[in-house]
């Protein structure tokens, strides 16, 4: 009797070390993470295929003109302001004429004085001949001096009003007035750089206005610049593998970063022949003209670009998840008559999201996408190298992370 009892509490003990091995196994040992295959069908249609491009992209003027003094002098007005919009030849500032005037004064009375001595020169030449004399042929050696010397007076004053015409500065195009790098007083021109000051400039209607420096001092030269605000374009750079697909004329979406709701139409105007490379990045500059931008658009505004480099319509589609290419062989798979069928197709576009099928498939037949996902799992999280957030509570390092149970504090990434 005592001995079965005996039996009975050694069996009942080894059952419970048992379970209680396997229980710790359990909580101590990492669990793999299962994957179930998720399939589903789709028919074969007739739709729109469309490969595009995506870049990123800054807004720009097609035309930014830099206005500047010729010649060093002191600016003696400026006639515009940043904002005002101005037309070719314009007077945009003036520089002081006061010495350029004296210049052309003295240089048109030497021109008097040379016409003068010339024409004195010709008629005694004239008198001489009518009574000839040994001195003909010096006198018709001072004639041609003489004569040199008025092309040169002539020359003088034409350079002295060149000069005089060079102290008004002109709008080398239309456009606005984007930035004034100069203040009255100060010296501009040649050898002179603008101010980046708070300047003062008077408009065409005579009133002052302040320009701060933020808006008066530009990365661009010009004393003046000048930006076409009608005419917008978008910079952006094509990468190498798809520059050969980018052609003038294809119709492209602009999606302003600023207004990410009105998305803009656009053409491809320019593609750069030359590549720009930054490290092992080749790329070609490529510009899109924009058909209708928006109220308020400014040059420097970031952009995505998307252009439409292939589109075919009315063409049978799958979706791109269905093909699986290797090489130049592409396949899906078929349901015929309960049974998956591997089949061998030819593409045309490859669309984002579709992909065009030439031969192989029919409308209305159904191919397959597959996708593995993981599993819910839940676990518990052990000792010596497996953290996390499951089971009892781990010591640290590298290992799995499993979601379940009382969280965790140690463990590295799953």
């Amino acid at each position: 009797m005592i001995r079965r009892r005996t039996w009975v509490i050694n069996g009942v003990l080894v059952v419970l070390l048992g379970g209680a091995a396997f229980g710790i196994y359990q909580a101590f040992s990492p669990v793999q993470n299962t994957a179930q295959a998720q399939t589903r069908s789709s028919p074969v249609v007739r739709g729109t295929v469309t490969e595009t491009v995506s870049a990123a992209g800054t807004i720009s003027s097609s035309y930014t003109g830099n206005a500047n003094f010729s010649n060093s002098g002191k600016v003696a007005s400026i006639n515009v302001a940043v904002g005002d919009v101005v037309a070719a030849g314009q007077k945009l500032a003036t520089q002081d004429s006061t010495l350029a005037t004296k210049q052309l004064l003295v240089a048109k009375a030497n021109l008097a004085v040379a016409q003068e001595n010339l024409t004195n020169g010709e008629n005694a030449t004239t008198t001489a001949t009518a009574t000839p004399s040994n001195g003909s042929s010096a006198q018709t050696v001072s004639i041609t001096a003489l004569q040199a010397k008025l092309d040169q007076a002539q020359l003088d004053v034409d350079n002295a009003q060149t000069a005089l015409s060079a102290t008004v500065l002109t709008a080398p195009g239309a456009g606005t007035v984007t930035a004034i790098n100069g203040t009255v007083g100060q010296s501009s021109g040649t050898g002179s750089s603008g101010s980046g000051q708070q300047s003062s400039s008077t408009s065409s209607s005579g009133q002052q206005s302040s320009t701060s420096s933020a808006a008066s001092t530009s990365s661009s030269s010009g004393f003046i610049v000048l930006t076409n605000m009608s005419s917008l374009l978008v910079d952006t750079s094509i990468a190498e593998i798809d520059v050969s697909k980018v052609k003038v004329g294809q119709k492209s979406t602009v999606t302003i970063n600023a207004l990410p709701n009105a998305p803009v139409h656009a053409t491809v105007g320019n593609v750069n022949l030359t590549p720009t490379t930054s490290g092992s990045v080749v790329s070609y500059g490529t510009q899109l003209t924009l058909t209708n931008p928006p109220d308020g658009l400014r040059p420097g505004q970031s952009a995505s670009v998307v252009i439409t480099v292939a589109e075919a319509t009315n063409a049978l589609s799958v979706p791109a998840a269905a093909v699986q290419t290797a090489g130049n062989t592409s396949m899906v798979t078929v349901q015929e008559n309960g049974q998956n069928v591997r089949r061998q197709v030819q593409v045309g576009i490859r669309g984002e999201s579709t992909v065009q099928i030439t031969s192989g498939l029919t409308e209305g037949d159904r191919v397959l996408m597959t996708a593995a996902s993981p599993s819910a799992t839940s676990g518990r999280t052990g000792t010596g190298g497996v953290g996390g957030t499951g089971g009892l509570p781990g010591t640290g390092g590298n290992g799995g992370q499993r979601q379940g149970g009382t969280s965790g504090t140690g463990g590295g990434r799953g």
